[in-house]
């Protein structure tokens, strides 16, 4: 099995991490698929399903003025998703998932607007200032194809950020035993 649920559990558990997932327009599916993987009880630590809006502020810390003001369709509220569970469930790695899967739009957003994020340690690739990772998606498709290709996209985004830290590491390492700074 060679799933990207499966390289994200084999990834973490090598690297003695753990992951946290919060959710939704997926409403569980991201979980789902991580914890069909085999091992994945040595990384998974669990998820938050934050469907209602207020759940997002109440579960997971996301700015209540933001959502407000932007809606839960948001960036900044997918990022903020992400280091919210990492926290809640004590995780080296938080994922999240959040966007208008349809059949109608949200907060004046249109059906397919997904954002996936990712929040690590040793902060994210992008700079942000939780350390974390946030991708734009324009999905077409129907209800369930939307939410499963945002479930893909979410564990690609984390197995981009896991490959990326991995090879910065190796990169030190091979400089130390070839006596480089």
């Amino acid at each position: 099995m060679n799933s990207p649920a499966a390289q994200v559990v084999r990834l973490l558990t090598v690297k003695g991490q753990t992951l946290a997932v919060a959710e939704s327009l997926t409403g569980g599916l991201v979980a789902a698929e991580i914890t069909a993987a085999p091992g994945a009880s040595q990384a998974f630590r669990g998820s938050v399903t934050a469907y209602a809006t207020e759940l997002k502020h109440e579960l997971l810390g996301v700015d209540a003025t933001l959502l407000d003001q932007r809606g839960a369709v948001d960036p900044q509220v997918a990022t903020q998703m992400a280091a919210g569970v990492r926290k809640a469930l004590g995780a080296d790695w938080g994922i999240a998932t959040t966007g208008v899967a349809g059949p109608e739009p949200q907060d004046g957003k249109p059906v397919g607007t997904v954002y996936v994020a990712v929040d690590g340690p040793g902060g994210g690739a992008s700079g942000a200032e939780s350390g974390g990772k946030v991708t734009a998606l324009r999905l077409n498709g129907d209800r369930a194809e939307i939410r499963m290709e945002s479930v893909r996209s979410v564990l690609a985004l984390l197995l981009e950020e896991l490959a990326s830290e991995q090879t910065g590491n190796e990169r030190a390492q091979d400089t130390e035993r070839n006596g480089g700074f």
